[in-house]
């Protein structure tokens, strides 16, 4: 009993110092990486993790159900389709042609109106959100400094940085892309309960605007612009432009990084469902318009879907961009393989949703699972009678 007694104390003690000393090293949000993620069994961020994370509503209004297809899920999926699902824990996968669903898909429980994660998909929405804020003349244009709207940004290039330097990719942001270490950038930026004071303790180290780099980092700098420019959350922002107008027929989720009056997780992190993110493929591939009224101008749509560096043609303003076997394609894209693809030519889009991505090289920025949803939809569609 003693023993026992002496082991608890301890035990005790040495928690108490660890949680102590994170506190004064400034790593205290790795107790909540650990209670989240760590302890339940996960390396990274997980699909539904939004329910241990407090979060702000998108609102809907009016849903507009999509049309159904005549002939909806006449169709199989191919085998190969079946095994890449079954592989990556695809939870939801639709394909939409001429603006009806026509194939439907839910697996491991979750259905139509079930909530997932986006993950950065989120970006596109962000990109979406100045758009509207440009087109509303709350942002001057794609070339105003961040620093108009937070002088004190740091950095030798702070002065320079743009909104569409962050849309692009090109912030000069000295952030490390790094999805799996808990000591990262990324993973502070996700648990910690102050995300402001991280972004804003960064530097513009590198001149921006010359090059693509990948940062989610830019991305959340940007919804705070969008944010200061507006006067309102990003959140009710993009409920009251986009997801209420585009009749989304379920409310959404956004995390944040501390209830009540912290800001969004910006560059990732909406929780929804397959068929309400759909609504953000059609609208851009329709140029900003959703039934007869222009939600976003069509200049700024078709900047958006084309690559800004001649040398980096696999991204625009907020969207990937692509070309499988002669057809050309933009799509938005989550960090567990989530995927809105868009291919204008045919009006089909292809949205895959679930728990696990496929491989990506550095020879190609687009993960192998973007082909096989993309080739077997094609391949299911040519079966229509």
């Amino acid at each position: 009993m003693k023993f026992l007694k002496s082991f608890l104390k301890w035990f005790c003690i040495i928690v108490a110092s660890i949680v102590i000393l994170m506190y004064i090293f400034d790593v205290d949000y790795l107790l909540r990486a650990v209670r989240t993620i760590y302890f339940r069994g996960y390396t990274t961020a997980f699909l539904d993790d939004y329910t241990h994370f407090p979060n702000r509503e998108i609102k809907k209004g009016v849903g507009q159900p999509w049309a159904i297809a005549k002939d909806y899920n006449s169709v199989p999926a191919t085998e190969e389709l079946n095994k890449e699902h079954k592989e990556l824990g695809t939870v939801a996968y639709l394909i939409i042609k001429n603006d009806s669903i026509w194939h439907e898909s839910y697996y491991d429980g979750y259905g139509k109106n079930s909530k997932s994660n986006s993950f950065s998909m989120a970006k596109s929405v962000i990109s979406a959100a100045m758009g509207k804020a440009i087109m509303e003349g709350k942002i001057k244009s794609l070339d105003q400094k961040v620093t108009d709207f937070f002088p004190e940004l740091k950095g030798q290039y702070a002065k320079e940085v743009t909104v569409g330097d962050l849309s692009s990719m090109a912030s000069g942001l000295n952030w490390d892309e790094k999805y799996y270490s808990p000591f990262s950038i990324v993973t502070r930026a996700y648990f910690d309960n102050d995300l402001k004071k991280v972004i804003l303790g960064l530097d513009v180290s590198e001149k921006p605007g010359q090059s693509f780099k990948y940062l989610s980092g830019a991305t959340e700098l940007l919804a705070m612009c969008v944010e200061k420019a507006t006067g309102e959350h990003v959140a009710d922002y993009v409920s009251e432009k986009f997801w209420q107008p585009m009749g989304a027929e379920n409310e959404a989720l956004w995390q944040l990084d501390h209830n009540p009056d912290g800001i969004e997780k910006a560059y990732c992190c909406i929780a929804s469902n397959a068929r309400d993110f759909a609504r953000f493929g059609k609208l851009y591939r329709d140029f900003g318009k959703w039934n007869g009224k222009q939600l976003l101008d069509s200049t700024f749509v078709a900047k958006s879907i084309t690559p800004r560096f001649p040398k980096s043609p696999q991204y625009g303003y907020g969207f990937w961009l692509h070309k499988i076997n002669g057809k050309q394609l933009f799509y938005m894209r989550g960090h567990l393989g989530q995927f809105v693809i868009v291919v204008p030519e045919d009006n089909v889009i292809i949205v895959r949703l679930g728990h696990v991505k496929g491989l990506q090289t550095e020879e190609d920025p687009h993960s192998n699972d973007l082909y096989v949803y993309f080739n077997e939809a094609y391949k299911m569609l040519e079966r229509r009678k």
